[in-house]
């Protein structure tokens, strides 16, 4: 899979489309499977972002709190001890936790593992710092 278009028709076949626009698409990820975030959701945006007006890359981000409601120093040093993917960046008034990835010559487990990743460890700081589930 190399193209925005084929990735998107995945993304729409496999998950739950909240919002569809030509270069973004969010989809709501529901947890059932673990005891800690049953009944919990999380909001994924992905988007085509170009590179160098040249190279196709796909972000995978979702907020999960607002930066005024956190300690920023706990929420940075969780991360750095345990995410896999992904960076914290604060995008306006909120903490996203997001991800990129080449879309040239991209399988789909190089997206859904990362997709997954992103969404539950989102879905875990969230919890943990917020105690809400609003995004």
């Amino acid at each position: 899979m190399a193209q925005w278009d084929d990735l998107v028709a995945f993304i729409r076949h496999e998950y739950r489309v909240i919002r569809d626009e030509p270069d973004e698409i969010r989809v709501r990820i529901s947890f059932s499977d673990d005891a800690e975030t049953e009944g919990r959701a999380q909001v994924i945006v992905i988007a085509r972002e170009v590179f160098d007006r040249r190279e196709d890359w796909v972000q995978i981000a979702t907020p999960f709190a607002r930066v005024d409601e956190v300690d920023l120093y706990r929420v940075l040093s969780e991360a750095g001890e345990t995410l896999v993917v992904g960076g914290i960046v604060a995008m306006g008034e909120h903490l996203v936790l997001r991800h990129s990835l080449p879309l040239v010559n991209l399988d789909l487990n190089e997206f859904v593992d990362p997709l997954e990743l992103v969404a539950g460890s989102a879905e875990l700081l969230e919890q943990q710092f917020t105690g809400r589930d609003e995004y």
